[in-house]
């Protein structure tokens, strides 16, 4: 009985370690290439070119894409920074302002009522010219 309480944590304690050993062999990726080694690193996606020389492996980091991407990520960043503080002001100038004060519903409302009872006055004169025209065309046709 005693046994199996020392087998069992000794082999859990096995299998973490060996778990953590794989990680860590999982961490780079080495391709052999034509010139020597291109190396990997699995977490970050860096690349080095390595070679061989007298004996031992020496790496030098890679001009890879991922520099490209980034520096294009910063300069798309401080564009996006830029047109913020551009339309941050423009929201604040002066024009902006006056635009924003638009009239309220009810001045539209009494706005639209004027131009309303001009426009019935407006046709009730029309119609009234109307009428003395057409009185005054019938007086010219009887003659």
């Amino acid at each position: 009985m005693r046994l199996q309480h020392i087998l069992i944590p000794a082999a859990l304690c096995s299998l973490v370690a060996a778990s953590a050993y794989s990680e860590e062999t999982d961490h780079y990726r080495l391709e052999k290439s034509a010139d020597g080694y291109v190396r990997m690193d699995t977490r970050t996606g860096a690349m080095s070119i390595c070679e061989e020389r007298t004996g031992q492996l020496v790496c030098k980091m890679a001009a890879d894409e991922r520099a490209a991407y980034q520096d294009e990520i910063d300069r798309l960043d401080n564009s996006v920074k830029a047109l913020d503080a551009r339309v941050a002001k423009l929201e604040n100038s002066l024009s902006a302002r006056l635009e924003s004060q638009l009239p309220s519903q009810e001045d539209f409302n009494k706005t639209m009522g004027y131009m309303e009872q001009f426009f019935r006055t407006f046709k009730d004169i029309v119609k009234d010219m109307d009428k003395e025209d057409g009185d005054s065309g019938k007086l010219n046709q009887k003659t």
